[in-house]
Formats: structure tokens, C-alpha cells, sequence
């Protein structure tokens, strides 16, 4: 199981001290949502908050980009040091040629899909993908409740990537703690996302570390 804990549930009023304990804890990447307003009903922050959580984090960036034309920005985001670039399926039009562009700049390609999106509308891309993030929640917003029916969607998603021979990895955001995130263990997921249930925590590094013994 890989952890990447949410930056939208950070306390901004005390970033560097927020990045510092993601340094010195076992999570594996750092998951930051930058959302535009149009696509989500909420603004979180651009580029140059990317920027500098790249100087000071160590680990991975995870960027998922909850905006419309995400491919106006592939080049913004490989220099702002992101490993991974997710664009959401329902806001690309030609899905595949995002695909290629941000593998051409050297990032790790993933695609969300909102939680009424279904998992077959990436059978005939998804071993193009390095990785599927599943919304547990509508996205927009930190610390809503886990959606039950996702469940299904990362079986679902599971049994394609083996019909196919996809690679791609299978994550999910929203709502996950370590109660519904042994179930997402149980249904096949490989990457849990974890904003409240870890900043929130009285104890974040433990929080974590819970998520990695379910």
C-alpha cells in the first residue's frame, strides 16, 4: 500500500512545519489538488505554492489537477517538480493526446474519474495509464464522506487493468481513514489518499503509519 497524504487538509498558516512532517514520515508521496473554480466549486492555490513545496518536501508530488484544459499547464507543472500530472477524464476531449504530452515531459500519467464517471470508459486507453484515481467523494472540497459505491468501482477497475494487462496502479481520494481504507485494501486498491484523517490527527505521523498496517 502506498500513502499520499492530502495537501488541501494542510494548515497553510503552518506549511513548512505540515512538509517537514511529511519528510519524516513513512508516506511515500504528497497528493496536491489544485483546483480552478469552474471545474470544482473551489479555488485551492496554483503554481507558485507548488513551487515552493517542492523545495521543501522530499517526497514524490502526486498533482492532480481539478481544472478545465489541463494540457495548457503540463509544462507549468514538470517544472514546478511534479513526478505524477492526473487530469480528470471529464475534462479532456482528446484524453489520449493529454496522455502522450505528459509522458513527453517526463511525468507519470494518471486520470480521475468524478464518482459518476464509470470504469469503462477507460478501456481503450487504460494501458496508456500509470495510474487511475478514483473520487470517493465529488470533488472540491476536503473531509466528506466516503462514497460506499466506490468499492465496486476499484473492483471494477481491478479486473480491467487484468483483462487488459495494464500496469496502471489504482488510487483513491476522498473520505479514506483506516476503517475504509482496509476495505479499499480488500477491494484492490494500491494508493490512498489522506487529507482530514492525517492533518487533522492529533498525531499525524501515527495516522499514517495506520494506514499502512490495516
Amino acid at each position: 500500500m502506498i500513502v499520499s497524504p492530502s495537501l488541501l487538509s494542510a494548515d497553510f498558516g503552518n506549511l513548512n512545519r505540515d512538509l517537514e512532517m511529511i519528510n519524516n514520515s513513512e508516506a511515500q508521496m504528497l497528493h496536491i489538488d489544485i483546483m480552478d473554480g469552474v471545474f470544482v466549486p473551489n479555488i485551492s492555490f496554483g503554481f507558485p505554492v507548488l513551487e515552493y513545496v517542492k523545495k521543501t518536501c522530499k517526497k514524490p508530488l502526486d498533482v492532480h489537477l481539478m481544472i478545465v484544459e489541463p494540457q495548457k499547464f503540463i509544462k507549468e507543472v514538470k517544472d514546478c517538480g511534479a513526478e505524477i500530472m492526473n487530469v480528470h477524464y471529464e475534462t479532456c476531449t482528446h484524453l489520449h493526446r493529454v496522455i502522450q504530452q505528459i509522458k513527453a515531459a517526463g511525468m507519470k500519467a494518471g486520470v480521475t474519474l468524478n464518482p459518476a464517471t464509470p470504469v469503462c470508459v477507460l478501456r481503450d486507453i487504460i494501458c496508456e495509464l500509470d495510474l487511475v484515481l478514483l473520487m470517493s467523494v465529488n470533488p472540491g472540497f476536503g473531509g466528506q464522506k466516503f462514497i460506499p459505491h466506490t468499492l465496486n468501482k476499484v473492483r471494477e477497475l481491478r479486473t480491467l487493468i487484468k483483462e487488459t494487462g495494464s500496469n496502471a496502479l489504482i488510487e483513491v481520494d476522498g473520505g479514506v481513514n483506516d476503517k475504509t481504507g482496509a476495505e479499499l485494501r480488500d477491494a484492490g486498491a494500491d494508493i490512498l489518499v489522506a487529507g482530514n484523517y492525517v492533518f487533522k490527527a492529533e498525531n499525524p505521523l501515527e495516522a499514517i503509519q495506520s494506514l499502512y498496517i490495516l
